[in-house]
């Protein structure tokens, strides 16, 4: 993989918000939920749709910190506009698992 420059570091835009909605996606091709999150005054709510069925239902969403690229353009997918893309990694079966901070943050503060 190439390398980056701290400037091209700085042009990723991530942020932590809390879902403060969540719903099953039954429209997705593949397997998804709908998040609405809360990222605060400067960037208010925004939302997004996650491959995450495996590890999460939506109810045990609600209230999560997440943390998103922010400044991606707006996706369409389905009949769904995600506006923001939730980061997580796969765990070994290739399962998404939500990267979040390990304790409460104020909402919007961006990854340093």
């Amino acid at each position: 993989m190439a390398e980056i420059s701290f400037d091209d570091f700085m042009k990723v835009d991530v942020r932590v918000g809390r879902v403060v909605r969540a719903e099953p996606f039954p429209e997705a091709r593949k397997p998804a939920i709908k998040m609405w999150i809360d990222f605060g005054d400067e960037l208010g709510e925004k939302k997004t749709s996650a491959q995450v069925t495996v590890h999460y239902d939506p109810a045990g969403l609600v209230g999560q910190q997440v943390m998103a690229v922010v400044n991606f353009p707006p996706r369409q997918i389905g009949p769904f506009m995600s506006e923001v893309l939730v980061l997580g990694f796969p765990d070994a079966d290739g399962a998404i698992v939500l990267a979040r901070p390990d304790k409460d943050v104020p909402v919007g503060g961006r990854l340093h």
